[in-house]
């Protein structure tokens, strides 16, 4: 993969922003990027170049608008704790012109629980200066600056955001209302134990460019009345999806057209499919057509300064559940902050002294507040819970505040997403014991002069010794995976006779680099789980860590076999498609395993926790299925770009794809021609009507004749195809009911001419001639001038439109159609294909990769997609959103994989202390951009209300497991129809299958089930399923249909048939 190609890139400018001289100071510590570094990385600014290689993730979720405004910002983080050093690195990885990061604070060994980039050997050193060359490595992009001196005002005006982590209540209000009157952005985030808090004050009047970051919607128009309030009725193929207040532009309105191009205009929705807008009485007859578009409209926000905003919070609550929790926590807070002032030290972990002495000081608080900020009742033993705890620091924690807070950096610097407005409070109580009353000793949760004195100061020593005996399977060492693993060996993980395996089969690209912090450049194309296991014991040397390259599915179980899962306490899953998760959660429920599920999107994302015979498992509930193009649409009648871009992709894998792999099977498979032949319908012309074009009537020769190729598709795709099109179809139309059959969804388009002057016609044919070539194994050219000369001599056969030709309409129409066998086609190809034995060449099938700008793929299909764009009016769109859709790209940014992943590892905790009640577990959902947070109690798991004979049934049907070989000599298919016939409700199996092999059914011919009856079950099992049974399977599970002596189905559990 090249480094840095010029494709990736784009340029940029804006003003220059003046950084004064902090980068300098003699009390700082800089990153030398004088120069630019040999992995094509530079600097960030206003001649700076966004590096699409390295943030397209990224890009997707905040624009290039976005990102431009965030190289141009300078950021201070004061506090290099673990919560400092969490927002730090993910303010980094997004790409700010430059960060400092200030602390006058020597490393301790309660620091060590979270603050990823310190060491043991680092005690008693700055924590600033050791984190700087650190958090410098993340992105060379970004200058990273240590300060160690006393933040002075003079020395902020240097700087868009400050962000204040493990300040006093004084420097806050003193720094802030400095801030607030500089319109400086400021953030204060704080965590203590398991309570979180975060502020933000971007002054009196901010710019928010877009409050949610979705995509604007559009939607095709029906009509349009002419009223005072127009009324504006859609297409009833989609809800329109507005929502009133959203402001609407028009486009391609006939009759109407006054609202083409028109300014924004605010909308009152008045049902699913339609809307009001503005007077329209004086407007032109609609006649047809049109679009409607909605355009994101600046909104003006502002803020007060913190010390204005303590008498009045505003709270965004993290949690709805705890709407009495947050109050709490704005009065116990400041009195942890008070308790500092007196004592000149943190409550001692659970301490009933300092305890009650917080709880005084939180009544002088709330006695002393007025309006909203006072609460009516104090919770005594919420705020004693918070004194416990408040001296610990926990990694989870510190990785939601700082994801939540790094986010809020990010709107600060670009104006894109909602800010928080102006409190959030957070807290995982849940986590400490489930029975009311219960309390750790003083002496239990002492520091011990050990790493994890900020994680025993909130649950004593025994839970630290249980984590590190757990044996965890982290599947997946991607965003979600590389995070996990840090929190891991911050919280202890497997540090002592356990052991996390972490599998991961694909290797390290640029763009990983973004979001996946433990990969630097220098890792590029090295596996990603050693990778990954390697760098988290640098940051703990005491994780028992294990790096595989297998695929979790059918074909590793032999690796992952039934003693790999029985020696689990759980499992991690960190993957980024549903197949995968719905295999694991498979497995994790067959073995009854816990089994923490998440997932991103964006600022969006989730937290799922599957505990066995609690909670309903992954795969009990499922997204609604994606709504797919229809066939007609996409080959005939496309109206969006998403059309445009998903037919090229169809292209490309019916042009390089499917035809080699098919020929080549032909060539080099004995049974292709007989599995083809079987194909349904009129397939088999199909396919080899595509061997025979691959192996003789487009078989290139040479260069010449791959651009000769391409020239002649060109002309057939978006000329001759729209031709005929439009011949049986022309502009005038009319359809049964005399409505013009171009209208609505269905586009009319215009062939094109094809001109070598075009830069897109020489996109196309420069693009796939080269693939064309490449699947043929000769070499290619990216010489246009050469190609252009070879296009000279190339001969366009004449097209004139044939009459008789089918073109259906609709996708019902399609399936309707009988496609039936050309046999007289069919005799002919296979006579004329070439015998395999004389063909001496080898195709080779491309498989599309998005993420290689000098392959052609991204290159063909842009121009592919735009190229049909043109030719049904559809604005064309670029390479970076192309790539977006054609390539399924999941939109991700950093800041919401650490917040996710920090809720993960809390719910492990709950798990690994043995948590046992449903209401304990919170499943999660947050969107940041809005910002969003929801939680909830997982779903319990499904339970039946049955009489006793079905605890009889079940104990004959689990007794018939334990037929054992060593007990009953080779037990057979008899054995299991004999004790469901024998139980009280006589059962009778109608059914009985294994995996995909149906070994029994009623409908089975008699021989056949003769002959089975007395098979030994595991010979049955090989003979049906054509395989042999591996060594490592030690139980078959058999699923079965049993119905009563009425006839009736009876619900009957599986049946574990152990073999060894």
């Amino acid at each position: 993969m090249s480094s840095s190609p010029l494709s990736k890139k784009r340029r940029l400018s804006g003003t220059e922003t003046k950084t004064g001289s902090h980068c300098s100071s003699s009390n700082s510590v800089r990153t030398d990027l004088s120069h630019t570094p040999a992995n094509g990385m530079a600097k960030n600014g206003n001649d700076a170049e966004i590096d699409e290689g390295l943030y397209s993730r990224q890009l997707y979720v905040l624009g290039h608008e976005a990102m431009k405004r965030m190289q141009n910002s300078y950021v201070l983080i004061s506090g290099m704790r673990g919560l400092g050093v969490e927002i730090a690195k993910n303010v980094i990885l997004g790409g700010v012109k430059g960060v400092t990061v200030h602390d006058q604070g020597v490393a301790e060994w309660r620091d060590l629980s979270s603050q990823f980039y310190l060491r043991e050997e680092d005690l008693g050193k700055n924590r600033a200066e050791v984190s700087q060359h650190r958090l410098a490595e993340l992105n060379n992009y970004v200058p990273v600056t240590a300060y160690t001196e006393a933040l002075t005002e003079d020395y902020l005006t240097k700087f868009q955001v400050v962000v204040l982590t493990n300040s006093t209540l004084e420097e806050q209000q003193q720094l802030g209302d400095f801030c607030h009157n500089k319109g400086i952005s400021l953030i204060v985030a704080d965590t203590r134990g398991l309570f979180g808090q975060l502020f933000c004050d971007f002054g009196d009047e901010m710019l928010v460019f877009d409050t949610n970051g979705e995509q604007p919607l559009s939607a095709m128009i029906s009509m349009i009345t002419k009223d005072n309030q127009g009324v504006v009725t859609c297409l009833d193929e989609a809800r329109h999806g507005f929502e009133s207040g959203d402001y609407v532009t028009f486009t391609e309105v006939q009759g109407m057209t006054e609202l083409n191009g028109c300014q924004p205009v605010e909308i009152k929705v008045l049902g699913p499919y339609t809307f009001s807008i503005c007077e329209t009485t004086g407007f032109t007859d609609y006649i047809r057509g049109g679009i409607v578009s909605q355009v994101k409209m600046p909104k003006k926000i502002s803020f007060k300064s913190i010390s204005l905003s303590i008498g009045e919070p505003k709270i965004l609550l993290a949690e709805f559940c705890q709407i009495e929790h947050a109050g709490q926590t704005d009065v116990g807070l400041p009195a942890i902050q008070c308790f500092q002032e007196e004592t000149h030290r943190l409550p001692a972990p659970w301490n009933q002294a300092d305890g009650d002495e917080l709880l005084t000081l939180a009544k002088e608080v709330n006695s002393a507040q007025a309006g909203s900020a006072k609460v009516e009742q104090l919770d005594e033993a919420l705020i004693k819970k918070l004194s416990f705890v408040a001296a610990g620091d926990l990694a989870p924690v510190n990785a939601f505040i700082g994801g939540l807070a790094a986010q809020e950096v990010m709107k600060a610097c670009t104006g894109k997403f909602m800010p928080i407005m102006q409190w959030l409070y957070f807290d995982a109580l849940e986590c400490l014991a489930e029975e009311e009353g219960v309390e750790l000793t003083e002496e239990e949760c002492a520091p011990r002069n050990c790493r994890y004195d900020g994680q025993v100061a909130v649950f004593g020593t025994k839970l630290q010794e249980m984590l590190a005996k757990q044996r965890y399977f982290l599947v997946g060492a991607g965003a979600i995976g590389c995070e996990l693993l840090k929190n891991f060996a911050m919280i202890g993980l497997a540090s002592g006779d356990g052991e996390v395996i972490v599998t991961d089969m694909d290797t390290i690209e640029k763009s990983n680099l973004n979001r996946q912090f433990l990969f630097r450049p220098s890792d590029v194309t090295k596996m990603k789980s050693d990778t990954a296991a390697a760098a988290v014991k640098q940051m703990n040397p005491s994780i028992r860590i294990t790096g595989h390259q297998n695929r979790v599915g059918p074909d590793t179980e032999r690796v992952y076999d039934d003693d790999f899962f029985e020696s689990l306490d759980g499992v991690t899953n960190a993957l980024d498609n549903v197949d995968a998760r719905m295999y694991m959660d498979r497995r994790c429920v067959y073995y009854r395993k816990p089994l923490l599920e998440s997932g991103t999107l964006g600022t969006k994302g989730n937290v799922q926790v599957v505990i066995p015979f609690l909670t309903e498992s992954y795969s009990s509930s499922q997204d609604p299925p994606e709504k797919s193009i229809p066939i007609c649409t996409l080959k005939n009648f496309p109206n969006a770009i998403e059309h445009t871009l998903q037919w090229a992709r169809d292209e490309f894998e019916g042009l390089f794809k499917q035809p080699p792999e098919n020929a080549q099977q032909f060539l080099s498979d004995p049974k292709f021609m007989e599995r083809t032949l079987k194909l349904p319908g009129a397939q088999p012309v199909e396919v080899l009507e595509a061997v025979y074009k691959s192996l003789v009537t487009d078989c290139p020769h040479s260069w010449a004749d791959c651009v000769a190729w391409a020239r002649n598709h060109w002309q057939c795709q978006y000329s001759n195809n729209i031709r005929q099109l439009l011949h049986n179809f022309p502009p005038d139309q009319l359809t049964s009911s005399g409505a013009p059959f171009w209208s609505g969804p269905k586009r009319c388009p215009h062939p094109l001419e094809f001109s070598t002057s075009n830069e897109l016609h020489m996109d196309y044919v420069v693009a796939g001639a080269n693939l064309f070539a490449q699947s043929y194994g000769m070499p290619g050219s990216t010489d246009r001038a050469g190609v252009i000369k070879i296009l000279q001599d190339v001969k366009v056969p004449p097209f004139t439109p044939r009459s008789g030709v089918k073109i259906h309409v609709s996708d019902q129409e399609l399936q309707n159609s009988n496609s039936s066998v050309d046999d007289c086609r069919l005799e002919e190809l296979k006579v004329q294909l070439p015998s395999p034995e004389t063909s001496n060449f080898k195709l080779n099938a491309i498989d599309f990769e998005k993420d290689d700008d000098t392959n052609f793929h991204m290159d063909f299909i842009v121009a592919s997609s735009n190229l049909r764009a043109e030719n049904y009016d559809i604005p064309p769109t670029d390479r970076h959103k192309s790539k977006l859709i054609a390539g399924k790209i999941i939109p991700a940014i950093a800041t919401t994989t650490s917040a996710v992943v920090g809720l993960v590892c809390l719910e492990l905790i709950k798990i690994v202390r043995g948590h046992k009640k449903l209401e304990s577990f919170k499943n999660g959902f947050m969107n940041l951009a809005l910002p969003f947070f929801a939680f909830s109690e997982p779903i319990a798991a499904p339970s039946h209300k049955v009489d006793s004979s079905w605890t009889t049934l079940k104990c004959a049907l689990l007794r018939s497991l334990a037929l054992n070989p060593h007990v009953v000599s080779h037990p057979q298919l008899t054995d299991l129809f004999s004790r469901c016939s024998q139980n009280e409700q006589k059962l009778e199996i109608t059914m009985l299958s294994q995996g995909v092999s149906m070994l029994y059914s009623f409908f089975m011919p008699a021989a056949k089930l003769k002959e089975r009856l007395d098979l030994p079950m595991t010979e049955i099992v090989t003979k049906v399923s054509k395989k042999k049974l591996g060594k490592h399977v030690k139980a078959l599970v058999f699923e079965l249909c049993c119905n009563d002596l009425s006839d009736e189905d009876v619900e009957v559990p599986y049946v574990r048939y152990t073999i060894r």
